[in-house]
């Protein structure tokens, strides 16, 4: 009986010194283990947020490029109103506009664009490794499409004093960012019917004179020779269609645009009527009114700029 006590004993002592070396080697494990991981956990963590933000920087890039692009689309049918013919596809657009006007408009480069649109090397930012960029963005396919229909419809809706047109080519220039916020044509019919109200028969009088200092779209000045065009005074005073359109603009209407590309939109909408009528000599001039308008010099500016004609 002491035999059997004495060897129970030992036995129990012998598993718990296994049971203590066990957890000895178990804790020293954890302890050369710990280091090492809290050395590589660091290390994978720096990774997933140097990854996470070159992401975040790329989407940055990409979300900036986006916008460029919707952007830059937005202004294309104000630069095809304003510098567009018939030879104008993607691979001449670049060609076509002065590159100060299309910064001034798009907030990219002309540089920037032929880019977008053919490829080329470029070096990565945060590598600073050379890189290629194949370019493409645009469909050639569509964007030529867009561009002759456009032209089409200007062409269509030019005659915009004829009372068979009921809609504008404005109706297909959304607004820009820029200063180029054409005024709705409601609100130009208003402004003019409200004119005509408080001068009464003013349509009708060859002599009559009406000017806009701030053109943008020239939607008031259209409208002004839409009403002199169709008054009963005018055609009888010039029967004739062309007669009546060249006094009407040599000596009715007179207009200022603050930009090139205003300018050019609003005389070529204005001016762009059926080919067979050409006006060489009307009242629109390239000028910044505002200026002069806060200098108080500005009815010096007007006789400067149209002398006796006014």
């Amino acid at each position: 009986m002491p035999f059997t006590i004495s060897v129970a004993g030992q036995v129990e002592q012998e598993i718990e010194a296994q049971k203590k070396a066990a957890a000895d080697k178990l804790i020293q494990t954890i302890q050369d283990a710990v280091p090492d991981f809290v050395e590589h956990a660091g290390q994978e963590i720096v990774r997933t947020v140097e990854t996470a933000k070159k992401e975040a920087e790329k989407k940055t890039i990409e979300d900036r490029v986006k916008d460029h692009l919707r952007g830059f689309s937005r202004t294309i049918p104000s630069f095809l109103m304003a510098y567009g013919d018939d030879s104008v596809t993607l691979a001449t657009f670049d060609q076509i506009i002065p590159a100060e006007v299309f910064l001034e408009v798009t907030s990219i480069t002309l540089a920037q664009f032929v880019f977008l649109r053919d490829g080329g090397d470029y070096t990565d930012e945060l590598t600073g490794e050379t890189k290629h960029f194949d370019g493409h963005l645009f469909d050639p396919v569509v964007f030529d499409d867009s561009v002759k229909e456009f032209l089409r419809l200007r062409v269509k809706l030019a005659d915009y004093f004829e009372e068979s047109n009921t809609e504008d080519i404005f109706d297909y220039i959304p607004p820009q960012k820029t200063n180029q916020i054409f005024t709705p044509k409601w609100v130009v019919k208003k402004m003019v019917d409200m004119l005509e109200e408080e001068n009464p028969g003013c349509f009708n009088l060859p002599d009559k004179t009406f000017a806009d200092l701030y053109m943008k779209s020239g939607l008031y000045i259209a409208e002004i020779v839409t009403r002199l065009y169709q008054s009963e005074g005018l055609k009888k005073a010039f029967p004739d269609r062309n007669e009546r359109l060249h006094h009407i603009f040599a000596r009715q209407v007179y207009g200022l645009a603050p930009t090139e590309i205003i300018y050019k939109i609003a005389t070529n909408f204005i001016l762009g009527f059926d080919r067979g009528v050409t006006i060489t000599d009307h009242n629109f001039r390239l000028l910044d009114a505002l200026e002069y308008a806060k200098a108080g010099t500005l009815e010096e500016e007007l006789d400067r700029v149209f002398g006796s004609q006014r």
